[in-house]
């Protein structure tokens, strides 16, 4: 079945995860997407090495349902093959500075005067405006300035997330952008820039502790895995593992409560609502790992769910790739791979549709693998390839 997005296709330059991922998106639901890397491979391709080529884990996840494509915008030659790309295109991505956009030509000024339809999705650390609108930055900046990891840790430490959540959301917000920049395309026949910045996408994710900190100005500190506006919500140790559980609400106290064999907490004047016990969290913590301290992870998940309360075993990476759950609703696409001896477990799908379901179609793509076939796509003949390719073009 074709995806929604079938005839639309997307230029992808971008880089690691908050550009390419949106690409990724793209490609699941149906687009045509050409990765444009450097002639010697972008960075994002070569991190956290798994297959014998040296191609990483994130490009991996990241190239599916791509073509791939080597170019170098900068030389006049290069130039000339984005303006007839940008010409027959639908959406650029480009997770780069803007004055590099510029260099490369890819600029909204530039490929919208090519082509008025084109939709272009760039995302940048702090923005375009502002006194940080040149600064370079990753995931964790995003992290570290929107009060994110001061939040985290034990309250000496801030502490980052080593998952790039700042990275995935800014993507998945470009995204958002992008098929609302198609939906308004359709009805007006104009493109327009769709921009996206980490530190936007960050504070968006932390605005409810800023708003918290502006209206009551609490300068909370960071309380390891125990919640700030629940309890018990925190991490325990079973006889064989860790678990998180958390109750917010005052039925599913109550039903801790009783589990936990006390119904006079219910009544105590220091848990009388979520606030209330997320300020005093720490009894509650103590309460609950007492009731773990006796219990493997399975029956004190079992316990826990017999009475509807949310908790989860906490698991390393491979526990992950084994959950009994994950395996059996297919959460993963094991996709085959040139120099990788098993089959790659990428998710397969992040978004459910019934009717127009996101598809991975093709795996990730070798360097340059598909560089002749969408040049002479575009009319380039194979001896002019070869010329370009020998002038270090493609």
């Amino acid at each position: 079945m074709p995806g929604v997005l079938e005839g639309v296709r997307v230029l992808d330059f971008g880089r690691y995860i908050a550009g390419p991922f949106c690409g990724t998106m793209l490609g699941d639901l149906g687009a045509e997407v050409i990765r444009i890397e450097k002639l010697e491979g972008s960075e994002d391709r070569w991190v956290t090495p798994v297959a014998e080529g040296g191609e990483g884990a994130m490009f991996l996840q990241m190239g599916r349902n791509k073509l791939g494509l080597t170019l170098n915008p900068v030389k006049p030659a290069g130039r000339e093959i984005v303006k007839k790309l940008v010409a027959v295109s639908d959406i650029v991505i480009a997770n780069l500075p803007y004055e590099d956009l510029q260099k490369m030509g890819i600029d909204y000024e530039t490929i919208s005067a090519i082509n008025p339809r084109i939709i272009l999705a760039t995302t940048s650390t702090f923005g375009s405006e502002g006194p940080y609108a040149t600064r370079v930055g990753f995931d964790t900046i995003g992290q570290a300035m929107s009060g994110a990891m001061f939040l985290s840790g034990d309250g000496k430490v801030p502490t980052r997330m080593n998952a790039p959540f700042v990275d995935f959301t800014t993507a998945l917000l470009n995204t958002v952008g992008v098929l609302a920049a198609l939906i308004d395309r359709a009805k007006t026949g104009k493109g327009q820039k769709v921009e996206t910045a980490l530190l936007r996408s960050a504070i968006n994710i932390t605005n409810s502790h800023l708003i918290e900190q502006a209206m009551l100005s609490l300068n909370r500190i960071a309380t390891l895995n125990r919640g700030f506006t629940a309890g018990p919500s925190d991490t325990f140790k079973c006889k064989d593992g860790w678990i998180y559980a958390m109750t917010i609400g005052q039925p599913l106290f109550v039903r801790w409560c009783k589990l936990m064999g006390d119904d006079k907490l219910a009544a105590d004047p220091r848990f009388k609502d979520d606030l209330a016990r997320g300020d005093n969290g720490e009894a509650l913590s103590e309460i609950m790992q007492e009731w773990c301290d006796t219990r493997t992870v399975a029956e004190a998940l079992a316990a826990l769910e017999a009475n509807r309360i949310p908790a989860g075993a906490v698991y390393s990476p491979q526990q992950a790739l084994d959950d009994h759950h994950v395996n059996t609703a297919g959460f993963f696409h094991q996709m085959a791979y040139p120099g990788v001896e098993k089959p790659v477990p990428v998710l397969q799908e992040p978004v459910k549709l019934s009717r127009t379901p996101l598809s991975i179609r093709r795996r990730a793509p070798r360097l340059g693998e598909h560089t002749d076939q969408i040049l002479q796509e575009l009319g380039y003949t194979p001896a002019v390839i070869e010329k370009l390719r020998a002038d270090r073009v493609v």
